[in-house]
């Protein structure tokens, strides 16, 4: 009986705390308990966000180093001298494409570092691979004036674009879109470096 009637008071209690039935108290406790959690969401949200902003800053100090590093290695004379197809854009068409095409890079990369973890680490391995490619081209094209190393490192560039669409697609669509336009532009580009490695024995 005493058993019974322990349960029957805690039964009792927990109804009144849940109800708040005649107890200012157990609503205010309530109400306490839903500010703190709310806190908490917002406490993460914020987190969150800086993490957010922290990467994609991160990102675009990545690709600003990679365009730097390639307008060290302009095209110069000696690229002014080779035998080009008559397709070839001029030269400053260059420098307004990449333009874009660099953000659009960071803006993917930005989007399959907000994936979870097991979701982004081959897409991101794939970014990474991408972007130091990129920036070794300038310097085998027109720091070592060697048009056959360049199109080994700009085939290899397009594959990496390819695989980043073709995982990207099936995990963030919006980041494979974004490599759409930069995998066309490099195809371009890869089949004016071979173009002009053949249209130039060295």
């Amino acid at each position: 009986m005493a058993k019974q009637a322990t349960l029957t008071s805690r039964s009792a209690v927990k109804a009144v705390l849940e109800t708040g039935i005649g107890d200012p108290i157990a609503r205010r406790v309530r109400n306490a308990r839903a500010a703190i959690g709310a806190n908490e969401r917002i406490e993460s949200d914020v987190t969150f966000m800086k993490q957010d902003i922290s990467s994609l800053v991160v990102l675009l100090l990545a690709v600003f180093m990679t365009a730097f590093i390639g307008s060290w290695f302009a095209p110069g004379a000696w690229y002014a001298a080779l035998n080009k197809p008559n397709w070839t854009p001029p030269n400053w068409l260059f420098a307004p494409v990449w333009s874009i095409l660099y953000i659009a890079i960071a803006g993917a990369g930005w989007l399959v570092w907000r994936e979870p973890t097991a979701r982004r680490s081959e897409l991101l391995t794939l970014w990474g691979a991408q972007l130091v490619l990129n920036g070794a081209w300038s310097w085998l094209f027109f720091g070592l004036q060697a048009p056959a190393l360049a199109l080994l490192d700009i085939v290899a560039l397009l594959c990496a674009i390819i695989a980043f669409v073709a995982i990207g697609i099936t995990r963030n669509r919006v980041a494979a879109w974004l490599f759409l336009p930069y995998g066309l532009w490099v195809g371009f580009a890869t089949a004016l470096n071979f173009s002009i490695w053949r249209m130039n024995p060295l």
